[in-house]
């Protein structure tokens, strides 16, 4: 007989248990208590909150945070959150505020912020039908139903949410990349080395990233200028296109622009749509921005010829008022995905990809938020009509507050408003800048009423020139707010001119 196998000694010592520490059916009662608690501290903040910033600086925020031995734990909630008011609530930037109009910010639907417990509570991950189930299934319901709001065939159209409006145009690229490679013959780097991306001199940074990042080289992304309204110059493309296709080199894609971020400018898309088909570019439109018009009861049309795009980004976390982040990319064609598909077989087999609607074959995340229940929590509570209803509001707004901007001899409007944004200079009669000076005086300006705390503006720079910027998408800011807010920034201005000239500071 063989030797016997030694028998293993467990000690009879008790496994650590974490079940006061995570979220499971015996921990449900103090979930809800920690979630009652921390509602409730943001709820108080909202209903006592009167600015959008207290103006604190980094090194204010700095000197607490960099107390804080993250090695030594509090032990309950009520201790984190007590320390968490003083860290981070206090000095909060609140965008719900009326006097908020700096950045493409928006107040949040209330819906959209209570679904945010089932996605962050269940957890769900979106890449494989076996980990999601339902989810899969709502999320390419709101695909369909956003295709169907740009005018493509639901039937044949596809798409993905995403984190952002930089991940959904870079995923864009990336499919327009592989279309035109796959037209090309020699080796990859010989194909992308002729690749050319156009877009407007206001088009989104993200656009020349993508080039980057696919290995074209910032260069690849080529600048159009733009006519008096910043909208892409159809007439400049098309000879930038002429002495490109005449060095050699092939338009990759065609990036509209349906909002730019400073002026609101929606590219002429009817007719970069018969010059991409001309050319054989991908054309693709950034509505990161402009996407509210998809459901605004009034302005729709400025987006004609969207629907004849290969592709669209659409950020609800802009103007459909959902928390960030949310946004999607639409494709014309469900089959332009295939040329990024990947299969793995502990995920999503590739024998099983017809029979199974795993999502991860789609996007460029594997783990990824449920964030499409907060678009479906909203439209289900308030409905699409709503939303647009929103959107027109902060359009009109913007429409009203251009007679403010010129009530003022000091503040000069740069171009028409044409979505919800604002660019003007502040100039005073009585002192001449140079430009120089004036872009000091400019920053200075924003800078001074942020530490005020009484209002939050944006800046820009145009041709040189520092410029100020309101970007309004706050349906419930009055225009009793922005005459306030244009109050402060004359007042300001003039503050600082008579310093320079006594010398105070």
């Amino acid at each position: 007989m063989g030797a016997s196998l030694p028998t293993l000694q467990i000690p009879d010592v008790p496994l650590p248990l974490f079940d006061d520490a995570l979220l499971c059916s015996e921990t449900a009662g103090a979930y809800e208590e920690a979630s009652h608690h921390a509602v409730s501290l943001v709820a108080e903040r909202f209903a006592t909150t009167s600015a959008p910033t207290t103006g604190p600086t980094p090194q204010q925020m700095a000197a607490k945070i960099n107390h804080v031995d993250l090695h030594s734990p509090l032990g309950s909630t009520e201790q984190s959150f007590n320390e968490l008011t003083s860290l981070y609530l206090d000095d909060a930037v609140y965008f719900h505020d009326t006097k908020y109009a700096a950045h493409l910010n928006c107040p949040v639907a209330i819906p959209a912020v209570v679904a945010e417990n089932f996605v962050t509570s269940i957890n769900t991950s979106m890449d494989t039908f076996d980990q999601s189930a339902g989810a899969t299934l709502i999320e390419r319901k709101l695909v369909s139903f956003t295709a169907e709001l740009i005018g493509f065939d639901a039937n044949t159209a596809d798409g993905i949410f995403t984190s952002g409006g930089t991940q959904s145009n870079l995923q864009a690229m990336l499919i327009a990349r592989n279309t035109a490679t796959a037209r090309l013959e020699g080796s990859l780097p010989e194909r992308l080395a002729k690749l050319r991306i156009y877009c407007s001199e206001d088009a989104h940074f993200s656009i020349r990233n993508a080039a980057m990042l696919l290995g074209l080289g910032y260069e690849a992304a080529v600048a159009i200028p733009t006519d008096a309204q910043h909208r892409m110059d159809a007439q400049a493309l098309r000879d930038q296109l002429a002495e490109d296709l005449n060095a050699g080199l092939i338009p990759m894609a065609i990036s509209a622009t349906s909002g730019t971020t400073d002026f609101g400018a929606i590219d002429p898309l009817a007719e970069l749509r018969e010059i991409a088909t001309e050319s054989g570019a991908w054309l693709h439109v950034d509505a990161a921005y402009g996407c509210g018009l998809l459901v605004s009861n009034r302005h729709r049309h400025r987006l004609d010829g969207i629907e004849q795009a290969d592709s669209v980004t659409v950020d609800y976390h802009k103007s459909f008022f959902q928390p960030i982040g949310s946004s999607a990319l639409i494709v014309r064609s469900g089959a332009s995905f295939e040329s990024i598909a990947h299969y793995a077989e502990y995920l999503n087999p590739a024998a099983e990809a017809a029979a199974t609607p795993n999502q991860v074959s789609k996007s460029l995340q594997t783990t990824r938020r449920f964030d499409a229940l907060k678009l479906w929590v909203t439209l289900r509570t308030l409905g699409a009509s709503r939303l647009g209803e929103m959107f027109d509001q902060v359009i009109a707004l913007a429409e009203d507050a251009q007679q403010e901007v010129a009530m003022r001899s000091q503040l000069h409007l740069v171009a028409d408003v044409q979505l919800s944004t604002l660019v003007f200079s502040f100039e005073d009669p009585q002192h001449h800048l140079d430009l120089a000076e004036h872009n000091v005086l400019a920053n200075q300006i924003r800078q001074r009423l942020y530490a005020s705390g009484e209002a939050m503006i944006a800046a820009t720079t145009v041709a040189g020139k520092r410029l100020l910027k309101l970007t309004l998408l706050n349906p419930n800011t009055t225009l009793a707010d922005i005459s306030e807010i244009l109050d402060a920034i004359c007042r300001i201005g003039t503050e600082i001119l008579a310093e320079r000239t006594t010398g105070e500071k």
